[in-house]
């Protein structure tokens, strides 16, 4: 079980290291096939939901690209899969292979489609406006009509550029982070935590003691450490956590918060003003940021 920490001195600074990740240069006249995954891994729809499981978390993604006859139709994700399990998680220990929704649950009848689709030879900006628009982390990307990659909100945070002075404060983390601060006590139950993140529609928790925040538990965990794994859900939530929790004061820009998330290899950023947490920092935040700068 993880030990509760004071908040104030968990509290992290923009990272050197990881800033030099951060290029400065504009992406205004950067591409989409400089930062895109070329590797897309695929699924059929007549997969089961489990092999779906097996597979993202054997390659550590968060998404298939459904294909069929030889046609990308859709795309099935971490949250689709986490929904399918929120929906109904039965009471037994061995729930995974008892509960049907994963076992012999089709893909096809819980991926997202249609598969948003961008030009490889687009500016990342477009691709950035795009996701906003569509309210996704995902495009496939395209060449000559074909699937040629993939490009996640991920993917951009790694390529944020370096935030001109004078636009420093519309840039502060604080304009554009999620204000809902979604928690769980350290002795809930996973399965409890699923059904948290499905019905909130988040993508992570705050796992908390005593009402003090000492981690965080994602969707990416769900998938890599349980449902690909055939774990059970019937675990405390405080044992599985990712502890300490990473975090970074209001006020914070947008440039030094991808810092810490590229340096730290997080998708969400919790912010904090003093010992309190006032949001949460996503990686499709910061898109969205500069989407709109």
């Amino acid at each position: 079980m993880a030990e509760p920490r004071d908040l104030r001195n968990n509290i992290s600074n923009p990272i050197n290291n990881a800033s030099d990740q951060i290029e400065s240069e504009s992406m205004r006249h950067r591409k989409i096939s400089n930062i895109m995954t070329a590797e897309v891994r695929t699924i059929n729809p007549e997969n089961t939901l489990h092999e779906a499981a097996q597979l993202m978390g054997e390659k550590h993604i968060g998404s298939l690209i459904v294909i069929k006859y030889d046609t990308p139709v859709g795309i099935i994700t971490e949250g689709d899969l986490i929904n399918v399990v929120s929906n109904g998680i039965p009471l037994e220990i061995d729930w995974i292979r008892s509960s049907p929704s994963i076992r012999n649950q089709k893909v096809e009848t819980a991926m997202s489609f249609p598969l948003f689709k961008i030009c490889v030879e687009y500016p990342i900006k477009d691709a950035a406006r795009m996701m906003i628009e569509k309210r996704i982390r995902r495009l496939g990307v395209c060449e000559s009509g074909n699937l040629c990659g993939i490009i996640t909100t991920s993917d951009m945070i790694g390529s944020l550029p370096q935030v001109p002075e004078t636009m420093k404060p519309w840039f502060e983390v604080d304009h554009f982070m999620s204000k809902q601060v979604v928690t769980a006590d350290e002795g809930t139950l996973l399965e409890n935590v699923a059904k948290i993140m499905a019905e909130k529609h988040v993508g992570s928790v705050v796992v908390t003691s005593q009402g003090e925040p000492i981690g965080i538990f994602t969707e990416r965990d769900l998938l890599t450490k349980f449902l690909a794994k055939d774990r059970s859900l019937i675990e405390e939530v405080g044992n599985v956590c990712s502890s300490p929790l990473i975090t970074a004061p209001v006020g914070i820009s947008a440039h030094d918060a991808a810092s810490i998330m590229v340096g730290k290899h997080i998708k969400r950023l919790p912010i904090s003003k003093g010992d309190k947490l006032v949001g949460v920092l996503s990686a499709r935040d910061l898109v969205e940021a500069y989407a709109r700068g």
